[in-house]
């Protein structure tokens, strides 16, 4: 099979193609051929030799990646061989996603709707049902006003979406003008650019006083966001794509009321797990209620997508195609 590996921590061309034997499935396994690879931001610190929460450093040589949709090809010991054939998701790849062939538990493959197609599916299976944890977490409703930062990434453009459909005043927030028109294609009351100064002050002079932030920045854009939120307001933080994640200051929320919201540690501690959230996810996708943004590369373009990745060149789901 054709697979991306890592032989040595650094940059982007540190990821090569090469060839590898196909892995066989175990018992309660299946082998999936891979269609697409969802490629996550946690893996280009990974790549770097950077432990993360509790992801360890992955020892060498290794395949990067855990998600990936296609087509179930053999089965191992004690799973029916009626999936052979099935269309599915998992985000649970023992064997690596980045390659045209991965072995997952049988357990954990979704099967997916006719309507969604393998891009799609990867880019809901974990970024639509992180955005369904996040709104699970922080409700939102017409009388709310949103600000969503990383507007035009992954999750940001669902959140715009759905922030939509339920009749919020939304704002969204993306890093350079291509973002940014992108957020308005997508229908926010308002599209800035965070790296213009003054792009706070837009969002205020819309609607006033912000009642919710989705907050997968933190940093600097972290900061001025919850400076925009009236009292009662809440602040989801999920991710710190500028290197840093929002740390608020205590005496500040209590005066002012407002609750800073862990929207990883939601997701990770839901009763249940995540297995609901992605069966909406798709189910949404399938009925046109969502739709994800998904930027492609081709497996042997690897590297190039962790290096778009890294630079902010990205809009949407990150996939590599097979």
């Amino acid at each position: 099979m054709d697979a991306i590996r890592l032989h040595a921590y650094g940059p982007a061309a540190n990821l090569r193609l090469e060839t590898l034997p196909d892995p066989v499935p175990g018992p309660g396994e299946a082998r999936v051929a891979v269609r697409a690879a969802g490629l996550h931001f946690i893996e280009t610190l990974l790549r770097q030799g950077q432990g993360v929460g509790p992801h360890p450093a992955p020892e060498l040589p290794v395949v990067l990646g855990s998600e990936v949709a296609g087509v179930v090809e053999a089965v191992g010991e004690g799973v029916p061989a009626g999936l052979v054939g099935r269309r599915v998701v998992t985000a649970e790849v023992s064997t690596g996603g980045y390659a045209s062939r991965a072995v997952a538990p049988a357990a954990a493959l979704t099967e997916l709707p006719d309507q969604v197609g393998f891009g799609a599916a990867v880019a809901m299976n974990t970024t639509g049902a992180t955005t369904y944890g996040l709104l699970e977490l922080a409700p939102i409703g017409p009388g709310d006003v949103v600000l969503v930062l990383a507007a035009a990434g992954g999750v940001g453009t669902l959140l715009v979406q759905y922030a939509r459909r339920a009749g919020a005043t939304v704002a969204g927030a993306a890093g350079g003008p291509a973002k940014a028109a992108r957020v308005a294609e997508l229908g926010a009351d308002l599209a800035v650019d965070y790296l213009e100064a003054g792009w706070d002050k837009s969002v205020r002079e819309l609607s006033g006083e912000v009642t919710v932030v989705f907050d997968g920045v933190g940093g600097e854009l972290g900061r001025a966001a919850h400076g925009l939120l009236g009292r009662g307001g809440r602040h989801v933080v999920y991710g710190s794509a500028s290197g840093e994640w929002f740390r608020p200051d205590p005496a500040e929320v209590e005066a002012r009321g407002i609750a800073v919201l862990d929207g990883i540690g939601h997701l990770l501690g839901r009763d249940g797990g995540v297995t609901e959230l992605r069966a909406r996810a798709l189910e949404a996708a399938a009925e046109g209620l969502l739709t994800p943004a998904v930027q492609e590369f081709p497996l042997a373009e690897a590297a190039a997508a962790h290096a778009a990745l890294e630079n902010r060149d990205t809009m949407g789901k990150v996939v590599l195609t097979v």
